[in-house]
């Protein structure tokens, strides 16, 4: 039907071609698509004018545009930055965060390619020995006052002899799905649960209020999800490439290295962001292992709300100085982001 034939409801609400929206779905979306951003963007807006405002703006506000409405102060940012010690807790969430997501992400893709590459057939003996053994050093050093380094030693030990003993001699086995349900499983139950243990075990350590402690404990917590999540990245890529790779005389690792990392670079950076974030808010690890050496910006946030500390929209500084680098990592990041959420969703 040509166009001047077209009535004006089928010119308002059927496209013209098929690549193209009806005029009235064109206004639609993006009204819709304004309205979203209002949503999403006016209380970022609103804490970040807030962070220049005094005690008088917030008081006899509200104002909206700095230089029309108020005239913007830089005190809250003196008061907080500066005179509130805010600096070391900010410099702890981002060495803590960031070398904690390096680790897990290198970690977790080392075993979520290994789970999709290797064929393995633990034995449930050896599985129930070495926990009946962690057991005995938990019991050992926390019960009998043995150390932890003497308690550790027998225990790999005994862990050995079993594994040339009896161990060898049963069958019953756990395969790849059994592992990855295990390590998935692990981030399902509550942190709640590990924190007390947690706690004992870096107080015997005497790591507790060190950033190790938290770099270590944030690792282990997030390793589920990178292994679930990189996964999917590895057993996209085809075997065929590595294979021919193995012919030429290439190691495992350096298959991994050179062919399978580089494939999938972008879901790498997908995950990498989301664990970092993870790290980044994290709350209750961080309140029960850190004090003052190691504390980070979330519990700094929740001590300032909770005691006579700065005014409330003096509060608006550490949450722009939280928000900033997520926001500027993601936009720096964001064609790879974007890439890696597809990575492995289309099989064939």
């Amino acid at each position: 039907m040509s166009a001047s034939k077209r009535t004006l409801g089928q010119r308002l609400f059927e496209p013209s071609a098929i690549d193209r929206q009806s005029p009235a779905a064109f206004v639609i979306t993006y009204a819709l698509l304004f309205l979203w951003a209002l949503v999403v963007l006016v209380p970022l807006y609103w804490v970040l004018i807030t962070s220049f405002k005094g005690a008088g703006e917030v008081d006899n506000g509200p104002f909206y545009i700095p230089f029309v409405d108020f005239q913007p102060s830089l005190a809250a940012w003196d008061f907080m930055l500066l005179q509130n010690y805010t600096l070391g807790p900010y410099l702890n969430s981002v060495i803590v965060a960031v070398c904690s997501t390096i680790l897990a992400l290198l970690i977790g893709a080392l075993a979520a390619y290994a789970l999709v590459r290797i064929r393995f057939n633990v034995r449930l003996a050896a599985v129930a020995t070495f926990i009946l053994l962690l057991v005995a050093v938990i019991v050992a050093v926390a019960g009998l006052g043995v150390t932890w380094p003497v308690a550790s030693i027998v225990a790999i030990a005994l862990f050995v002899i079993a594994l040339f003993t009896f161990v060898s001699r049963t069958q019953a086995a756990v395969g790849n799905s059994d592992i990855e349900f295990w390590i998935i499983s692990n981030r399902i139950m509550p942190p709640i649960v590990a924190v007390l243990p947690i706690y004992v075990m870096f107080q015997q350590l005497r790591l507790l209020d060190t950033q190790v402690a938290l770099i270590a404990t944030y690792t282990a917590v997030n390793l589920p999800i990178v292994v679930w999540l990189t996964r999917d990245f590895f057993a996209a890529i085809p075997k065929d490439l590595e294979e021919s790779a193995e012919i030429d005389g290439a190691s495992k690792l350096r298959v991994f290295a050179t062919i399978a990392l580089p494939l999938v670079r972008s879901g790498l950076v997908a995950t990498f962001l989301l664990v970092l974030i993870l790290a980044w808010n994290e709350y209750l690890l961080a309140l029960f292992l850190s004090n003052a050496n190691a504390q980070t910006m979330p519990v700094l946030v929740s001590a300032q709300n909770t005691t006579r500390g700065p005014q409330w929209w003096n509060m608006s500084v550490l949450i722009v100085v939280m928000i900033a680098p997520v926001v500027v990592i993601a936009s720096v990041l964001q064609k790879h982001i974007a890439r890696g959420l597809l990575v492995g969703a289309v099989k064939g």
